[in-house]
């Protein structure tokens, strides 16, 4: 009797000592929420880089007609995957993480050049703490969206891309509603979760003192890259390797 209570035991302490292994999944799902005045077709580069390496990318098309119905889009895609998602922002899509990555298949998040909002904060009260460059913002006609004049979008946003690239993401991009950007976050998933933090040094649209500080404060893990807000299609390779050491560091 005594014996086999002692097997017993042996497996109970075998079997513990093996739940963390379990619990750590490999991370193979890479989910990407662009920003407000681009779309997510800038991308394209950055998301085949992990693609070729193994994993599965989706890049989120969100609306930007208010905050709530970003975070359903982004709901949408990572409902497709597969087993845990790395969730990956851009400027707005830092919001959007922030509220989404609460979420318990949402295994990490990275920030690209984003806004990495705590509790009742919103894109616009973060923006105006710290003002960027001047930003060439217009309002359309019906006062409810915002979008970035063409014709200075080169400058304001990717002044190191290409010049018929950054005109292609000009005449691209998504306007953004007025609700989005005033919109206040909820818990942040950031202060339950690990996240990684890309600081574009050159980024006229975002202050990158206000970039370092939002990571800081969420004990991000940083990496400064010398680049435009547009920093996802200048220097994809940067910041692909990014995603892909959070995918795997996560996933230990």
């Amino acid at each position: 009797m005594n014996n086999r209570l002692l097997s017993i035991a042996a497996l109970g302490l075998a079997a513990s000592a093996m739940a963390p292994a379990a619990q750590a999944a490999e991370i193979k799902n890479i989910v990407i929420v662009h920003g407000a005045l681009a779309d997510g077709s800038g991308w394209r580069k950055t998301a085949d880089i992990p693609e070729k390496d193994g994993f599965n990318v989706t890049v989120v098309q969100e609306p930007i007609t208010s905050l709530a119905d970003d975070v359903a889009a982004t709901n949408r895609a990572l409902d497709l995957q597969n087993g845990p998602s790395l969730l990956v922002g851009h400027s707005y899509g830092g919001m959007v993480i922030t509220e989404a990555g609460n979420r318990p298949d949402v295994a990490g998040l990275v920030y690209v050049a984003a806004f990495q909002p705590d509790k009742g904060e919103s894109l616009i009260s973060l923006a105006s703490s710290k003002p960027a460059g001047s930003m060439n913002i217009r309002e359309t006609k019906d006062g409810q969206y915002l979008y970035l004049d063409p014709a200075t979008f080169a400058a304001d946003f990717a002044g190191d891309l290409p010049k018929d690239e950054a005109n292609f993401l000009a005449k691209s991009q998504v306007f953004a509603s007025k609700a989005a950007f005033t919109a206040k976050v909820g818990d942040p998933a950031w202060k339950a979760k690990k996240s990684w933090a890309v600081v574009a040094t050159n980024d006229r649209s975002i202050n990158p003192e206000l970039e370092l500080d939002m990571a800081k404060r969420a004990g991000s893990d940083v990496t400064e890259i010398k680049a435009s807000h547009a920093v996802f299609a200048s220097q994809p390779e940067k910041v692909a390797a990014v995603i892909e050491k959070a995918a795997k560091d996560v996933g230990k």
